[in-house]
């Protein structure tokens, strides 16, 4: 007979198997929804055929002399901040991967300052499914979902040409997705500074025009924008600590910092849209 001191409590183990389940089932559930949310704004914009070929036309262009910018101005000037022409190209490509995919989940924030001003974010409160998913993820942009294949496919093509390693490969996808945590925050901070101050466009041009100051490698800025552009306001980590992983510049030690400043960000948007929410006042009070 098996002395109970050292019998295995069953039911903790059932308990963790039904959060797994549970999780598993929430997930799949917020994914119709996103789903459901990314078709209806498809329909939106697949309807105005002239207007997505316009935007997608500028987006192309944009895109093309900025790199075509880069790769003149570094060979003009033989390096830039002492990274060569590829390094430099692929730090704006790096960029552009994490601001496009940003755009491209949370476009919806774009609009919410209608939700407000018109009181429909009073229904957005009522409805079952969490508020915060609904106005950070309610539609994707079509635009970019267009222009993100090729994008990868440009930075995989860049990144191939450096031969990296790896583990540079791992610690610069891992640190990519730390960038995004770090987006993500941002967006909600975002929207719950719109909900106290009804400002999200201006809000989120400032957000915009702060992180373009990441096409560039951060290495070119002097102190002490330098240091407010790495740790203040992480446009360093999110956008450029990962190209330097695929050179080989950094560590798990890097890893573990930025991951470390993703989540602390992370926390404290979500804690700022939770007191953003208590400030709330409906449009029928």
């Amino acid at each position: 007979m098996v002395d109970s001191k050292f019998q295995v409590p069953n039911n903790r183990y059932h308990i963790n198997v039904d959060h797994v389940i549970k999780f598993i089932r929430r997930s799949n559930y917020y994914f119709k929804i996103w789903v459901l949310m990314s078709k209806n704004a498809f329909i939106m914009i697949a309807s105005q055929k002239m207007v997505l070929v316009i935007f997608l036309l500028g987006k192309v262009l944009r895109f093309s002399f900025f790199v075509s910018f880069l790769y003149f101005l570094v060979q003009g000037a033989g390096n830039l901040a002492g990274y060569t022409t590829n390094q430099t190209i692929f730090f704006f490509l790096t960029f552009m991967v994490i601001d496009t995919t940003s755009q491209f989940l949370f476009r919806e924030v774009y609009k919410f300052r209608q939700l407000i001003v018109s009181g429909d974010f009073d229904l957005v409160l009522l409805k079952p499914a969490n508020s915060l998913f609904r106005v950070l993820m309610g539609g994707i942009d079509i635009i970019d979902f267009i222009t993100l294949p090729p994008l990868y496919l440009a930075t995989v093509y860049i990144g191939n040409l450096l031969n990296p390693s790896l583990m540079q490969f791992v610690l610069y996808f891992l640190l990519i997705l730390s960038g995004l945590l770090i987006s993500t925050a941002f967006h909600i901070a975002v929207l719950a500074i719109g909900i106290i101050s009804l400002e999200v466009d201006h809000t989120m041009m400032i957000y915009r025009d702060i992180s373009a100051m990441g096409r560039f490698p951060i290495d070119i800025y002097q102190k002490p924008l330098k240091t407010v552009l790495t740790y203040f306001l992480p446009i360093g980590i999110m956008v450029s600590l990962p190209s330097k992983a695929l050179f080989g510049l950094v560590s798990i030690d890097g890893l573990i910092l930025s991951f470390s400043f993703s989540f602390v960000f992370m926390f404290i948007a979500l804690k700022f849209w939770k007191f953003a929410l208590t400030k709330y006042t409906s449009a029928s009070s």
